[in-house]
């Protein structure tokens, strides 16, 4: 088995939409840290388990100095943005996304 791991950092807001008070419903910013791990039993024609170069381009260049609400369809929590990038990157299987340093949300598919 081949694993690859793509660590991006990524600068972006994002507010929540809480059930409860918190100052997280305030739109704030966060350098998120998002830790992509991707393997494969095989490698492609390139000899690769996926390309450094796509996972960049399928998430950095999309969630970087954005706002999160203006760019996912959903509640922007750690958790729920972990969620997403794994069911985007080819051969993912586990995410990591820490939004400060005490906190980090992780996402493995079954």
């Amino acid at each position: 088995m081949y694993t690859v791991i793509k660590r991006l950092e990524i600068s972006a807001a994002h507010q929540l939409s809480l059930s409860y008070l918190s100052k997280c419903s305030n739109l704030h910013g966060h350098n998120w840290i998002i830790t992509i791990h991707c393997r494969s039993k095989e490698l492609d024609e390139n000899g690769m388990v996926i390309d450094f170069s796509v996972i960049k381009k399928l998430i950095k260049e999309e969630l970087d100095h954005r706002n999160l609400n203006e760019v996912l369809p959903f509640n922007p929590t750690a958790e729920n943005i972990a969620r997403w990038v794994c069911e985007r990157v080819p051969n993912c299987f586990k995410v990591e996304v820490q939004e400060s340093e005490n906190n980090t949300a992780v996402y493995e598919k079954d």
